[in-house]
Order: structure tokens, then sequence, then C-alpha cells
């Protein structure tokens, strides 16, 4: 995915390029990550694609300065306390492709936001991700000439488990350029763990634990909270499967242990591919007009660069098409969450509707059957209801109260919504009406052929 140019206001130094070395061959971009800090277990933020691979890069830096205070670009007692590295070198080695560099430094910025738990037989800690960060540039932050540069301090037991790790695990720079994903550079960097081990096998985690070593979210607390597996194996663990074996140095292969019919514990074999020098691909980098789009529809930076890490370009441009033709669309009432609807056309598979005259369902039209019209309104309710498990908090609240407004009889509470059948059904039904209105013989014509153009 090409990143197109993306200028900073004037004024900013962030647009100056460096002359820097040469990149560095694969061999040399090599970590040495402590055990423990691959399997980082979040408690409060997120980890998303750009920061994981950020921080991988200041543990490269941190590896090879050895020493703080190094290269410090001022003579100040603080500056004694960083490791340096200036911004542009940081950018190239973490496939960061844009002369934006705001968006950058917000992004390293909020990895301060990160609270971990590091534990092991002895100890348990609570810490940050990253301490302290500061920018300097010796010419003036908002000068057009000299080079930016970036100070760095890890929390103490981060700082330890960088530069003095116990058991760690070798990964190279290279192929986290390569993935495009959180949840595969999560993967690869688990799994690349055991490809040494005799076993072949990771350790055997609860599909809970798995879901927060790989999304980079907290575990929630209630388990109705989690998504059901069958998405979280669709959405997360498929793609990330595939891409990991797509272009890194290891095949990985999923076992489930079930309990009866559930699944309870995920594994990963985990095999060497006979041969890993061969170059799969360009490295991936974020495409900020992207960003902007999905900014637009009401995202933060920080969820924006979360949707591009996990899904394709034509993916995403698809979602939003089909967001933006049915906010222009006469059908159904405005749409509640513009973000919402968008995580629900790619969770969905959603497409663009063919542009044809779609004459209105008739009443009382036989021309269908009564039995088509049932399906196709049962599966549009249910599309509705995953709509509707989209929005957050405040947004889910003000729709069921438009829903109980219309509704007649007693309407239980939002919590119990989706625990009482008949009123989620209502729901889905009356939500499914308000954001695509009226079915038309041409969707039910659709709908006959699998398209799955439903809206």
């Amino acid at each position: 995915m090409a990143v197109k140019a993306h200028e900073t206001a004037a004024g900013t130094s962030d647009v100056v390029d460096v002359a820097v070395k040469p990149t560095a061959p694969r061999s040399e971009l090599e970590i040495r990550k402590s055990n423990e800090a691959i399997g980082l277990r979040v408690v409060s933020g997120r980890l998303t694609l750009l920061n994981r691979k950020v921080f991988n890069v200041l543990m490269y830096h941190a590896q090879r300065i050895r020493k703080l205070g190094q290269d410090a670009p001022i003579d100040t007692p603080a500056a004694q306390k960083y490791f340096w590295v200036p911004l542009s070198v940081l950018a190239r080695n973490a496939s960061y492709d844009s002369r934006d560099m705001q968006f950058l430094r917000e992004q390293i910025s909020e990895m301060q936001d990160i609270k971990l738990l590091l534990e092991t037989d002895r100890q348990w800690t609570s810490e940050r991700l990253i301490a302290s960060v500061t920018f300097v540039n010796p010419k003036g932050l908002h000068s057009r000439t000299g080079q930016v540069w970036v100070g760095f301090a890890f929390p103490p037991e981060v700082h330890e488990s960088v530069m003095q790790p116990e058991t760690y695990t070798r990964l190279s720079i290279h192929y986290q350029g390569l993935l495009r994903s959180g949840t595969a550079l999560a993967l690869y960097e688990l799994c690349r763990r055991y490809a040494t081990n005799p076993s072949k096998l990771t350790s055997p985690y609860s599909v809970e634990h798995w879901y927060g070593l790989l999304t980079g979210n907290p575990v929630p607390e209630k388990p109705e909270d989690l998504p059901e597996y069958k998405y979280f194996k669709r959405d997360v663990l498929k793609n990330a499967i595939a891409e990991v074996n797509r272009v890194t140095d290891i095949e990985v292969e999923l076992i489930e242990h079930k309990l009866g019919r559930r699944v309870q514990q995920l594994q990963f074999r985990v095999e060497f591919k006979p041969d890993t020098q061969q170059d799969s691909s360009a490295q991936f980098t974020i495409d900020l007009n992207l960003v902007e789009k999905l900014m637009a529809l009401g995202m933060t930076q920080q969820e924006a660069s979360n949707v591009i890490g996990e899904y394709a370009d034509d993916k995403i441009n698809q979602a939003l098409a089909v967001v933006a033709a049915r906010i222009s669309s006469s059908n159904g009432s405005p749409i509640h969450s513009k973000v919402a609807y968008l995580r629900w056309a790619l969770k969905s598979e959603a497409k663009m509707p063919d542009k044809k005259t779609e004459p209105r369902l008739k009443a009382g039209s036989a021309a269908e059957g009564p039995t088509l019209l049932e399906r196709f309104l049962s599966a549009r309710a249910k599309l509705a209801l995953d709509v509707f498990k989209e929005m957050d908090a405040d947004q889910r609240s003000t729709t069921y109260e438009q829903f109980r407004a219309q509704a007649t009889g007693k309407v239980p509470a939002l919590d119990k919504v989706l625990d009482k059948g008949v009123t989620r059904t209502a729901l889905s039904l009356w939500y499914a009406d308000a954001l695509w209105g009226e079915p038309t013989v041409e969707k039910l014509s659709h709908f006959a052929d699998k398209s799955q153009v439903l809206i």
C-alpha cells in the first residue's frame, strides 16, 4: 500500500529531509526481545500496528547505542538521560513512508498512555510502555533547517527488559516492515519465539488470553463483551495467520482445543520456512489520505490507523463507498453512527448496489413470494443488529431510546435487550428499516441471487 506525500503545516521542521546512512542489511536490523515483552498484557490503552513497530525500532536503537546521552543534540543534564535517534531514521526503520511527522510524533507520544502488566515467576509489575519522549531540533523546533531528534527513555522494568533480557527471541525489523496489521505482527512475534523449540508448539492459552495478546486490547472483565469466537477467528485469526505465512520466515497453523463443541484454548504449530532469504514484497506503510477519510467519519487518529492496519486498501475504500452511498440515499433515516456503520461494512463484506432503477415493492405483491421477503427481512435485521452492536455506548443508548419511543407495550432496559428474543427481533427489524428503508424488488432480486447486497 503506497503512501502519498502529505505535507505538514508551513513553518515546522518535520518536513526536512535529512541525509542518513543507508538502511542496514536485514541481518543487522535485529533486536533481542525478551520473551516477557513479546507477550505484553495491556491493561489500558491499545497497541496499534504503528506503535508496535515504533516500539521495536526504539528497542533496536537502544540496544545498538547502549549508552544514555550518546549523540545528544543539546548539552543539558536531562539530555543525558535519553537514548537519541534522528526522527527520519526512526521513521524509515518503522516503515513510515510519509512526510507528515506530526502524525508520527503523536503516535509516539500516545505510547506513554499504554499501561502494561509485566509478570514473571518472581515479580509482578505495572508499567508504562515508554516513560518519556522528547523532540529536539538544535536549529529551532519550528525551523526549516536542522535535524529533528527523538529522545526516549524506558521505565525501569522495561529498560532492564530491553537492555539485559534474560531469555529472549531474535526478531528481524525487516519482517515487521512487511506486515500490515498489528495482529499479524503480534502473532509473528509470539510464534517466532517457539520456532526453535523442539515441540514447535506455542503454549496453549484461553481464547480470551489470545484475544488480548493479538489485538493489543485489554481483556474485558465481562465475557459477553468479547467478540464471539467464530467472529474472532474470521476477522482476526485467519487474516493474521495468512499474513504471517505469506511474508515472514515462519509458517503457523492454528490448533483448537475443544470441550464438547466449545473452543476453550488455542495453540499454534510453528515451522521455519525452507528458504527465508527472499524478499516477499515491499514494506507496508500507512496511507494518510485514508487516515483523513476515516477521521472525517468521526474516528480518532489511533482508530483510523488500526483500521488501515487490519484491512486492505481496496476493502476500506469499498466500505467508505458503501457509507457514502448510504449517507446520500433518500431511503431510511440518518445514520446515528457513521463509524459503526463503516465497521459493519468492513466486517460484513457489504457491496455497492447496482445503479439501476429500484421500483418499490407493492404491498401484497406475490411476484417474489412471502417466503423470500421474510428471509430477506430476517437476514437484513441480523445485519442491522450487527451495526447496532458496533456503536459506542452513548450512540447505542440514543438509538435504543428512539426505538423505545415508537414501541408499544413494555420494553426492557438496554442492558437486557439482547437477552430478550422478542424485543431483540423487534429492535433489529425496526433499525433495519430505519437504516435502509422499505424493501424493493431490486434488493429482493439481489438477495435471491445470493449477492448479499441488502442495503
